[in-house]
């Protein structure tokens, strides 16, 4: 029946060549007409594959070379060709071969009078023109001087076929000879002038398909460095600028608003920052750092193949595609385990970090870690500590907190009640207009606190005049300076005053400690000053903030403002009012402008440019030794007014898209605020938005992309007070001396007859930092020979954090593991007596101090380092991988591996791990998977924490092995130590959009919860395994039992499914 069909099919083809006879020439068209009109593209496609294209074309210019051109078979042809070249890929190729396109084009330049014939051969022109080569020969045949013709000013006659003609026209200046040519012979004005008169007749809005085709054309030829300046000296900035600024509002519009803003955009004059030069403020002298030949200097030639902008919309789309040629296929290098890479001998060094597995009782009870220095002590005030031997539990939840007061809670809130079925303790602040205060709204709960400070006493009216001068508090480096200096005896008296009238006391912070270990902490730039809210501290918010509901079109008023500046620059002030760069100040604290301070830890602002009068273009510093990774920012902000919108633009960013767009918020940290009792970081800013601007890298230098682009991250913030200091952050800001001092806090707090915490030193940094480790487990239960052995035969898990600076939200899930592992929950206790906690909390101190976003000293990203590390150059993980060597040396290989990380783009809390199947049938590989083997146990963990943990989302896990990330923790782990269960796990910097925090923005609550319910998961995943003790299983079913009360029957079942094999469920 199909060699029928095809045979059949066949004889009308040749049929329709041979055929000389007019009626049976209609006939065939007639009949194919009817044949395609009908069913699916299949028809069109087999059609094409038996020789049908050729046919069409052969007809067509056998019927148009006749002495009178029989327009009765030519127009049902011209539409058989439109139709059937729109699924021919090879259509212009054929056309050219078959000398179609000079019959078309002589057919159309006969009929300029005769609409109807026109529009047919336009039909087909279009076709023609989708093949760039056949559109160049085309231009060169004079297509375009045709269509010009056709495209006559505004009028209402003949529209479907001036719409055609500038369809075509626009297809073949998609060709660059064509644009190239169109520059030449002056189009761009007179392209330019049509459009102005179609959209000032157009006043209905009726024919806004020719204007968009009009608009197209010069979109293509903007895509030339010189069709720019063509545009830019026709005014088109000017013309396009003064057209769309009343239609931004008009849905009809939007095929033509998108297309200008796009012109708009490609033709903005690209420029170099306004930097001396993109390396970082900051240098730091390593090995290994060579210099570079001379910087390249880029000209316009650089921008020629810029890629086509983005298109300008409010999409809700974030997903990010795993790219598919990235992945490793192959299949020696997925299973092959390399050798060490260093000297066996060299693991016995970390023998002594495992104290644990060789000291008798008595030392492991005089040697759980190190005390306070003694200049530490003198300010260490440990009113603050919670005992995790006491019947009060360490683990607080955002409802128990408030304004800074610890409350005693007591146990029984533990932390299986907050699983991701039970969890019902989520208050979403009111959806706020741009205008509301962020604080007022956080804390409108608040008892007893009037959040404008009406009630407010004398001594701290007076400390609040002062807020927005807290560069009082220095921190000196040096004791005796401290000690001796007149000055600093007057700045800790002022402190002093100012905790002992402000300060409450808050979970695991110390002011006095925090000070103490800044003073200790090494920084290139040699910072003196401390941030006020890391000094302060900070309690979460009472209640989670909704993700901010996006304006529509606001990106696109920012795009046409950055326009305004351009061709309206009257009110442009363009004065830098603070700058890294430069040696002198630049403040004027008498005028109305904001101040502007970032020599902090963390802190990272390089330079503020005031553009209007409320108005502000930043610009952050590139890391250390580098001129890459503007992304993590921190600084102060002060001297602002009260009720004042203020916009700020962070011009240099780079990745190309950002949570920003999607309903996350910067934070804030208002000083004043945590005086009046509220020390709190806030998510704040309206009218956000992150997109691409008209600056390029200045220079090819080292390591720099030529021409890269960099983006906007620009936002408005109303500050609470008037004459106050704020702090502005990317995320919430977690310090290295905050982590130093709370691990010193954890280490007071725990019964050390009942805890093991050992907090020691893993290496040196290259800064001169210590790079901390921490050990957590039980004690023994007594110095019996047996209850030693099972003590020193728990197995091992090891967590690490923060290799990247910038994802100060992996430090906050570190905390909430930490303390969570410390505490008295009786799930802890579990953890603790059956496992062993290997933590690295901060593998990049280095970069944590100086305001680094992903990388070290060095300039280079720590977790690319892993494959073979130098202890000179990348001390932290050389003993780190190190550390991991050794264990698996002695036969006690981690059960589970995790890094800690934050993520930009996406949201929820998930997890990346390794599998050579999934990613071979990923990769569709030609290789065989059916003989390989692997432990499918690394799905395990996270489903279990898809059922637990309510920001986490089984769905964005992946564990896919990539060939860029052959270097990294998760992945040098996994082949090299053997570590099936290696992951990493992110962390989104805005929030969730499934589960109980759908909605939501994380906070630094759900942050930490999350880094308890990981250690939950790691007890669900032991209780899961072939090799659990029956004595754990006992008691972890006694420990639900225990729960019963505390939670509804459904939770309670659903634990028991998810925590405890099949053969305990029965029992209950």
């Amino acid at each position: 029946m199909a060699e029928q069909e095809a045979s059949g099919l066949q004889v009308l083809l040749q049929t329709l060549q041979s055929s000389l006879d007019r009626e049976s020439i209609l006939a065939i068209l007639q009949l194919l007409g009817d044949l395609l009109s009908v069913g699916t593209d299949r028809r069109i496609r087999y059609m094409i594959s038996k020789g049908g294209s050729e046919a069409l074309l052969r007809t067509l210019v056998d019927t148009a070379r006749t002495a009178s051109p029989d327009y009765v078979i030519l127009l049902p042809l011209f539409r058989l060709l439109a139709k059937v070249g729109l699924r021919d890929k090879k259509f212009g190729q054929k056309a050219l071969e078959l000398e179609a396109l000079d019959v078309t084009l002589i057919l159309a330049r006969k009929n300029l009078c005769h609409s109807q014939n026109l529009l047919h051969c336009l039909w087909a022109l279009r076709v023609f023109a989708s093949s760039v080569t056949t559109g160049a020969m085309l231009g060169i045949n004079g297509a375009m001087e045709l269509l010009l013709k056709v495209i006559t000013p505004y009028t209402q006659k003949h529209t479907q076929v001036i719409r055609t003609a500038a369809e075509v026209l626009a297809a073949l200046l998609k060709s660059k000879s064509n644009s190239r040519r169109a520059v030449n012979r002056s189009y761009v004005p007179r392209l330019l002038r049509l459009h102005q008169d179609w959209h000032s007749h157009d006043t209905a809005h009726s024919f806004v398909p020719i204007r968009r085709a009009l608009l197209l054309c010069l979109k293509h030829i903007a895509k030339l460095r010189s069709g720019r300046e063509a545009f830019l000296a026709a005014q088109g900035m000017e013309i396009l600028f003064s057209i769309i600024q009343n239609c931004l509002d008009d849905q009809s519009l939007e095929p033509v608003i998108s297309i200008v803003l796009q012109i708009l955009r490609q033709c903005y004059p690209k420029s170099p920052l306004p930097l001396l030069t993109t390396s970082s403020t900051y240098s730091f002298p390593v090995p290994g750092i060579v210099t570079s030949e001379a910087p390249r200097v880029l000209t316009e030639e650089d921008y020629e193949d810029d890629s086509e902008e983005e298109e300008d919309k409010d999409s809700d789309s974030e997903d990010v595609k795993e790219e598919d040629d990235d992945l490793e296929t192959d299949v020696n290098k997925l299973s092959s385990k390399p050798g060490l890479d260093r000297p066996e001998e060299e693991l016995m060094q970390y023998k002594a970090m495992c104290l644990e597995l060789s000291c008798s009782f008595e030392e492991l009870e005089s040697k759980p870690g190190d005390d306070l220095n003694s200049d530490e002590t003198e300010y260490a005030n440990h009113h603050h500590i919670p005992t995790a031997a006491s019947p009060k539990g360490l683990f607080l939840n955002k409802d128990q907190i408030s304004g800074g007061q610890e409350k005693e809670v007591l146990v029984q809130n533990s932390l299986l009640s907050r699983v991701k079925m039970g969890r019902s303790s989520i208050h979403l602040t009111s959806k706020r207009g741009p205008g509301m205060n962020s604080y007022r709204n956080v804390h409108s709960n608040d008892p007893g606190i009037d959040s404008s400070g009406s009630d407010v006493s004398d001594i701290q009216a007076s400390f609040l005049e002062d807020a927005g001068d807290m560069d009082a508090i220095s921190c000196p480096r040096i004791s005796a300076s401290f000690s001796n200096s007149t000055k600093t005896r007057e700045t800790a008296e002022f402190i002093d005053q100012l905790l002992q009238t402000h300060l409450k006391p808050m979970v695991f912070h110390d002011p006095y400690l925090y000070m103490a270990k800044a003073r200790r902490t090494r920084s290139v730039a040699d910072f003196t000053m401390m941030a006020f809210p890391d000094f302060w501290g900070h309690c979460p918010p009472l209640s989670a903030q909704p993700m901010l509901q996006r304006k529509c079109g606001v990106q696109r008023i920012k795009i046409l403002e950055d326009v305004r500046r351009l061709i309206q620059p009257s009110d442009i002030i363009n004065k830098v009012v603070f700058s890294l760069d430069e040696p002198w100040p630049l403040q004027d604290t008498a005028s109305d402008c904001l101040q502007f301070f970032s020599a902090f830890e963390s802190g990272n602002l390089r330079k503020a440019i005031q553009v209007r009068e409320f108005e502000y273009d930043l610009l952050v510093n590139a890391d250390v030794n580098s001129t890459q990774h503007q992304q993590w920012f921190y600084f102060k902000v002060s001297g602002m007014r009260a009720a004042v919108p203020y916009r700020f633009n962070i011009i240099n960013c780079e990745k190309p898209n950002s949570q920003f767009n999607y309903g996350m918020q910067l934070t804030l940290y208002s000083v004043k605020e945590a005086l009046l009792g509220r020390p709190t970081w806030v998510r704040t800013g309206y009218d956000i938005c992150y997109y691409k601007n008209h600056y390029r890298q200045r220079t090819a230098g080292a390591g720099a992309a030529s021409g890269k682009c960099y983006y906007t991250l620009t936002f408005a913030v109303i500050f609470p007070h008037a004459e106050d200091a704020c702090y502005l952050a990317y995320h919430y800001p977690y310090t290295y001396s905050a982590l130093m001092t709370h691990l010193d806090i954890l280490g007071k707090s725990v019964n050390r007859k009942q805890v093991y915490f050992r907090q020691e030193v893993l290496c040196q940094t290259l800064g001169g930092n210590s790079c901390p480790l921490v050990t957590i487990t039980a004690m023994p239960e007594s110095d019996r020979a047996d209850h030693l052995e099972q003590f020193r035969q728990r197995p091992y898990q090891v967590i690490t954090a923060r290799v990247h600076p910038g994802e100060s939200n992996a430090s906050w899930v570190m905390k909430g593991t930490l303390e969570f592992l410390v505490s008295s929950d009786p799930v802890a206790r579990l953890l603790r007596e059956n496992f062993i906690f290997k933590i690295i909390p901060m593998l990049n101190p280095d970069g944590v101090i100086n305001g680094n976003h992903r990388c070290s000293l060095r300039g280079e990203d720590l977790n690319r380092q892993w494959l073979s590390p130098s202890a000179h150059l990348q001390p932290t993980i050389y003993h780190a991988k190190g550390l991991l060597h050794y264990l698996g040396s002695i036969g006690r290989r981690p059960t589970v591996f995790c890094d800690f990380h934050g993520h930009s783009q996406k949201k929820n809390v998930f997890l990346y791990g390794c599998s050579i199947k999934e990613t071979l049938w990923q990769a569709e590989a030609t290789v065989g998977t059916s003989n390989l083997s692997e432990d499918v146990s690394y799905r395990t963990l996270p489903k279990i924490l898809d059922k637990l943990a309510p920001a986490f989302t089984m769905s964005s896990c992946s564990f896919l092995v990539e060939k860029s990330r052959a270097s990294t923790a998760r992945v040098v782990v996994w082949r090299e130590m053997g570590v099936s269960r290696s992951y990493t796990m992110e962390s989104s910097y805005c929030g969730c959009n499934q589960g109980p925090y759908q909605g939501l923005q994380f906070g630094t609550g759900e942050l930490e919860e999350m880094g308890a319910m990981f250690c939950l998961g790691l007890l669900v995943l032991e209780l899961k395994s072939g090799s659990c003790s029956h004595q754990l299983l006992t008691r972890a079913a006694a420990l639900l039992n225990a729960e019963e009360e505390s939670l509804d029957f459904y939770l309670q079942r659903q634990l028991l499914i998810c925590l405890l094999p099949k053969r305990l469920v029965c029992i209950f």
